[in-house]
Parts: structure tokens; sequence; C-alpha cells
């Protein structure tokens, strides 16, 4: 910092600057809010159809978006620009201070220029002819002491302006095009947050065997700290650099170090985590330093690093263990999966696996250890699609030329066919894990949940109750692929062969069960009635063919935890239905009839496949067959617990093979009392169940099983027409009861085209 530059610059214009960005902000703000409330909200309110319904609505969407971080652009760099001139002036006051303490102990300060100054002593005639021979008793270590002063006060005034000038090209760069949604109170926020990162860096620049326990609490306490910091972050990852980021966790990560450490394990284990959440927040920025960044990272995906820690590893090896948690940009995470699976097709077979043999000790992965050691990184990479949605339905899109369902296999992405169909999985497990368990399959299962219902596949209750629905055109089109695979002639194969995806799949049918029963309704694909099942998200929804749906719901009616996630999902939907449309008056009539035997259907399909498939694995009406029958009778315990929110129902699922919280749409904001009342009747029969004896295994024959779905049946037209006796005595008239049965039971146990799929057998 110049000496006459900080005590005569013109703070002034600074000052009218500040002004300026504080009243745009606080324009931007009124325009942010307006955006949201109007433009936004009428947006989302109106009855569009076509194009309108998905493209304006998300262009509208990003609009709003870029007006609020806009808002939030400008308050930060008015409250940096406004802090850093408050730090300024005060400086100014500090130097002109000690000038003039200075001069009344005749020191003189004199800017020599090039930022440089001298302190000298003021010499007066007068004190040579002084009788006393003294002079005013100033020495040159006054003299140093004041230059050594000015000079700290420069200094705290040059490193005020640099982070200033630095955190504000931070902010700018984070994104290229429109704003940055990076906020911070005053400078030395967002200062101390470029510090703390640089200091980080310099422990990752050490031998990782030279980094002490201490060092790494520190480091992990700090990027815990700073996680969602958007200029910590990006200091943080350009800093380290790519390959010392990831030779730095393979070294602190390897168990299989001499003399290893369990406390040191534990700090490794928070490390992958919180590494992984602070490079994913880096790769946000659209700075070009990350943008090279995330190059560099890329071409080191096939190359081993040169290390002898973890078998030497390949970047990607290092890479998708890290990735597995944060929030990390769309396009990298779709750069690096491209490439992956590339080079994945070159190495993967049946012979020898590059990843997943005996030579590869790498065992990088702390989570969930014993059942996913973390050799493949396609595994990593799909646990990251999971926590991405909008990178992971881009990932899976449907590619160009599709038609208005997916009917042939040229209209299926290609990354899905090869997860799906094609690719070698193996499994990675521990001696003491799951024998046979396939954590990469189980995580491709996470990936397309994000991609289908637009939320992380661990997503809390809570989030996706204050959430609503995340549906859009482009989850719609991955979970139209999804049915076509797991509904075709393979899909009963595929099925059996990856059990770690039958939650998952029932998770997904579940969060499409609206679109589902639209499909079924009608005659073949016609005369269906809109109004029965209307379209949830944007005036969209998924295509599946009536055949189509068919064949899906009979697939996962075969699987006894698919089976029990759909069908309570479409039970829930059914009884939102009935709450939407209350028997008052003849079209709301007419919608609830639609809704009890479009379910009447759903389930005749699901439970006729359930029956089948226990007759197939264990031999009709065997007692194995009945135990297995018994469980899915009780899918609605899934339903206690449940939260419904606007426009969908989390429903807990418990249990190691189908664990989260499923999506399901409802056909009102919230639900209604049919929906509440069956809620509470599922809770009720929790509680009555938590006191019986655990070991005792309910067992139905196929005709139990049947004669309980048609008592679901009656329970949802009791639950409809208690209440209203005029719409009870209509329906009874028309046979409705009996039309119900009728449709529940007319798939019977034959394997025919109507019932779907047949049966998967050995």
């Amino acid at each position: 910092m110049d000496l006459d530059a900080l005590r005569y610059g013109n703070f002034h214009q600074l000052g009218e600057a500040i002004t300026d960005w504080q009243t745009m902000a606080k324009n931007l703000k009124t325009l942010a809010t307006d955006a949201d409330k109007n433009l936004k909200g009428k947006a989302h309110k109106a009855n569009w159809a076509g194009k309108n319904a998905t493209v304006t609505r998300e262009f509208v969407d990003k609009t709003v978006h870029e007006f609020t971080d806009a808002h939030t652009q400008a308050d930060t760099v008015a409250k940096i620009l406004s802090d850093t001139r408050g730090e300024l002036i005060g400086y100014r006051t500090q130097v002109n201070d000690a000038i003039e303490r200075g001069v009344k102990k005749n020191l003189t300060v004199l800017n020599t220029g090039d930022g440089a100054f001298v302190v000298t002593r003021t010499t007066r005639p007068d004190w040579a002819s002084d009788p006393s021979g003294e002079d005013d008793g100033t020495s040159q270590a006054d003299a140093n002491a004041l230059r050594d002063e000015i000079q700290r006060i420069l200094d705290k005034a040059a490193e005020s302006d640099s982070t200033a000038a630095k955190v504000l090209r931070l902010i700018v760069d984070q994104a290229k095009y429109g704003f940055s949604g990076a906020d911070y109170e005053d400078r030395d926020s967002a200062a101390k947050a470029v510090a703390e990162a640089d200091a980080m860096a310099k422990i990752l620049a050490k031998n990782p065997h030279d980094v002490t326990n201490t060092e790494l609490a520190t480091l992990n306490a700090n990027l815990a700290k700073y996680k969602n910091d958007p200029l910590f972050a990006e200091e943080f990852a350009e800093r380290v650099g790519p390959k010392k980021l990831l030779t730095f966790y393979a070294g602190i990560a390897d168990p299989y170090q001499a003399g290893y450490d369990p406390e040191r394990g534990k700090q490794a284990k928070q490390l992958q985590k919180n590494l992984g959440i602070t490079i994913g927040r880096a790769t946000l920025s659209d700075s070009d330093k990350m943008e090279s960044w995330e190059k560099q990272m890329i071409k080191l995906g096939p190359d081993q690093l040169g290390i002898d820690d973890a078998s030497n590893p390949t970047g990607y090896a290092v890479m998708s263990n890290l990735m597995r948690f944060g929030d990390y940009d769309d396009q990298f995470l779709n750069d690096y999966g491209d490439k992956l699976l590339t080079y994945d097709k070159q190495v993967n077979g049946e012979g020898i696996n590059l990843w997943v043999n005996n030579a590869n000790q790498g065992d990088l992965n702390y989570w969930g250890y014993k059942n996913d050691r973390g050799r493949d990184p396609v595994t990593g990479f799909l646990e990251a699609l999971g926590h991405n949605p909008d990178a992971s339905s881009q990932f899976f899109a449907q590619p160009d030329g599709a038609g208005d369902t997916v009917d042939k296999n040229s209209e299926v992405n290609e990354h899905l066919k090869y997860l799906t169909k094609e690719r070698v999985w193996m499994s990675d497990v521990t001696l003491d894990g799951k024998h046979g368990y396939v954590a990469g399959r189980d995580s491709l299962g996470h990936a397309l949940e994000s991609a289908t219902t637009g939320y992380a596949y661990d997503a809390s209750a809570d989030a996706i109750k204050a959430g609503g629905d995340h549906r859009t055109a482009a989850t719609a089109g991955v979970m139209e692929e999804v049915a076509y695979l797991y509904g075709s002639e393979d899909g009963p194969k595929m099925l059996h062969d990856q059990p770690e995806l039958e939650d998952s799949l029932g998770k997904m049918a579940g969060a499409y069960i609206d679109d589902i029963d639209h499909d079924l309704s009608g005659l073949g694909d016609h005369a269906r009635d809109d109004g029965d099942f209307p379209a949830a998200y944007g005036g969209q929804r998924a295509n599946f063919g009536n055949q189509g749906a068919i064949n899906f719901l009979s697939v996962l009616g075969q699987n006894e935890t698919s089976h029990g996630i759909v069908a309570s999902a479409q039970h829930l939907y059914t009884a939102s239905l009935l709450d939407a449309n209350p028997p008052t008056n003849s079209a709301n009539y007419d919608h609830g009839v639609d809704a009890l035997s479009m379910e009447a259907e759903a389930r005749g399909i699901l439970d006729h496949s359930r029956v089948q498939q226990a007759s197939s694995d264990y031999g009709a009406e065997s007692e194995d067959a009945n135990k297995s029958l018994g469980r899915s009778a009780d899918w609605g315990k899934l339903i206690a617990g449940t939260a419904v929110g606007l426009g969908v129902a989390a429903i807990p699922l418990p249990g190691s093979t189908a664990a989260g919280v499923m999506i399901a749409p409802i056909a009102a904001d919230f639900g209604g009392e049919v929906v509440n009342t069956f809620i509470g009747q599922e809770i009720d029969k929790a509680t009555d169940g938590a006191e019986q004896d655990p070991t005792e295994k309910a067992q139905l024959t196929s005709q139990q099983f049947y004669g309980k779905g048609v008592d679901d049946l009656g329970k949802s037209y009791d639950s409809y027409f208690s209440k209203y006796e005029e719409a009870g005595g209509k329906a009874d008239s028309q046979q409705v009861v009996q039309n119900l049965k009728t449709t529940y039971e007319a798939t019977g146990s034959a394997e025919d085209d109507f019932r779907g799929r047949p049966p998967y057998k050995d």
C-alpha cells in the first residue's frame, strides 16, 4: 500500500459507488421478491400444455433464480466494499495520527515513491549553538519505531485492499454467465475463508505419511466448517491441485500401511466425506481456473498415480470414492462419467477385472465398507449421480429421436443399456460382508432414483414434504426407459439377477403411480379420462403405453419388496384421489369410481404376479410360498409414519432391502380425511404388531391372499361412500362393488397378456 495513496485517496468516490451498489441491491431484492411471487407463481399456476408446460416454466424458474442471485451478489459486493472502505479510512486515520505524533517529536515522514517512505529526524539551526549542547531528545530509535508503526498500518491496509480485490474477483468468477450466489456479510469473513483454505492446502502439500492425526483433525474440522463456502472450496481446490488431492487422500486412506492406527482410520473416514463435499462445491464455480481443474481431473482418470499407497490406484479409483459425497457440477459429472464408462467398457469383462481382483488392495471407501470396499470406481460415480438429480437425469436422458414413449432399444440411453444389461458387475465385499452382494448395482438404483424423482435418493422425509413434486419432462423420460427395460421380456430375469435394485425399482414406480394409472385406464391406449388422473407436474406425464404399464407392474409384482412398495403407493394415491373428488356431484362421483376401479386393476396385476412368482419359487401352496404371500400381504405397515406434503407423500421404507423414503404423488396439495385415516390405521396396526411375537410368521394361501386384496378394495370403497348415502346407493345400483371385484380377479392366476409378464423361472 502506497503511503500517499492511503493518505490522499479519494474515498468519497468509493462511498458514492457503495451507495449505488446498496441501492441496486435494494432494487434487486424487490425485483427478486416480485419475480418469485408473481412471475414464478403465475407460471406454475398457468394451465399450459405442450412446450409451454416445460420450456417456458423452466425458463421462468431460471430467470427467477437469476434475480435472486443478482440480489445476493450485489448485496455481497456492497457489504465488502463498505467494509473495506471503513477499514481503509480507519487505517488512514491511524497513519495520520502517527505522523502527527512524529511531528511533535521533530520526525518527518516522506514518501519516496514506488510505495516506499522514510522517517527522518528534523535538524534545527539553533541546535549547534545551544549552550547546553543538547538537541531535542529524539533518537534514531524513535524514528525507527515510527517507521515500523507506519509500515504495520500500511501492511494491514494493503491486506485489506488486496484481499477485498481477491474475494471480489472470486465472487464474480463463480458464475461465467449470470450471477453468483456467494453471500458474505463483510470483507473479513470472505477473506478469512480464503486464508483458511490456503492454510488447509498447506497440509495437503505434505507427504501424507508425515501428516499427524492432529493435523488431520484440524483439516477435517475446517473442511466441515467451510463445506458450503464457495470461496473456501475454490481456493482450496486450486491450491491443492487435482493430482495432489488424489495422492494425498490415497496416502491417508490406505488401510494397509504399516502400523495402521484406528484413530487415523476415523479421521480418514471423515476426510473422505469432507473432501468430497468441498471439491463438489468447488466444481460449481464457473471460473476458468476451475474449468481447467476439472479437465485435468478427468484426464488423470485412467492413469495410475505412481504412488506406493493403495495399490497405486488410478485417478478414477480415488476420485470416484471422494465424489460419493457432495453437490457437483452437472457437466463435470457427465463429462467424468462419459470418460469413465468408455474406459470401463475396455477393461471390464468376465475374465480378470481391472477393478476388483486379488492384486488390487486399494480399499478407499470407508462408508459401508464391509459390503463395498470401493475398488470399483463406477460404484462411487453412480453414488455421486444418486446425490445429484439434474446430472443423473442428463446422464440417462433419452437419445435424440425418441418417440412419445420408449418402445424400442434404440430409444434407450446407451449408458443405461450398458449398466443394466451389458456390464459385468463384481461383488466387492469383505469377508464380513454379505456374500454375493453387488454394491454397484445398488448404487445404480440410487442414481436412477435421483434421475426419475428429482431428489437425491437419500433425501429426508422433511425435505420431500417441504419440496413437493420435483418431477419434470426430463425425469419422466428416464422413467419411461426404466419401465421399458424392466417391463420387457427380459424384465423378470433382470429383476431376479439384480436383487439390489428391487427397492429402487419399487420406489421409482411408486413415484410415477399416477402416470401408470393413467396409462392403465381406458381401452388400450384410447378412451382415457385425463380428469381421473390429472397430470401433476407442469402438465406433463410419463407415457408408458397401456401394455407397457401392465408389463412393468407385473414384473415388479413378482418381487416381495417392489410389490409392497408399489402397492403402498397405489393405495395412498387412490386415497388422495377419493379425497380430491368427494361424491357430491356427478363429475366427482365418476372420477372416484374410476379411481377405485384403477386400484382394483393395478392391485390385480401386482397381486397375481406375486402369487405366480411365489408358486414358481417355492411350489404352489407350499409353506414357503404361503409365508412369502403373508409377508407381501403386510405391505400396509410401510405407510406408518408417512409424511404428507405439497402434492407428495414421503413413505418411510425400513429394513435392509428397502431403506430410505419413497416419494408418492397425491392428488391434492395435502392429504384429506381418507388419506389421514388410512395412515392413522396403519400406525395403530404397527403399534399393535409391536406387542406380537416377532418370530411368528404370517402365512396365507393364494386364496387368502386374494381375499385380503379384495378386502383392501372394500376398505377404499367404504371410506369413499360411508358419509354419502345417496352416492353409495347410486354405486350399489350400478354394481360398482361387483365390478371392482371382477376387475381385481379378472386377471386370475393364469399367465396371459392382460396380466403381463410370466414369472421368472430358473
